[in-house]
């Protein structure tokens, strides 16, 4: 299992015309303990910072425990 962490900063806001563009660094927890940082469009940051955090995972998960 993957656990990971978020922080989000907002390059955009949302408004209810269009999606906000936001910068989400992720980070995980040994052994993949490794930091991305990824530019997500999104209704709002804790949209972004969900599929920061599962693109992550996607990421990470077929990588060998131990890295």
């Amino acid at each position: 299992m993957v656990l990971a962490s978020a922080t989000v900063d907002v390059i955009r806001p949302a408004t209810p015309q269009r999606q906000g563009n936001f910068r989400v660094n992720v980070w995980g927890q040994p052994p993949y303990d490794q930091t991305r940082v990824y530019e997500i469009s999104a209704k709002n940051e804790t949209l972004a910072a969900q599929q920061g955090i599962a693109r992550f995972v996607r990421e990470m998960e077929p990588l060998p425990e131990g890295i």
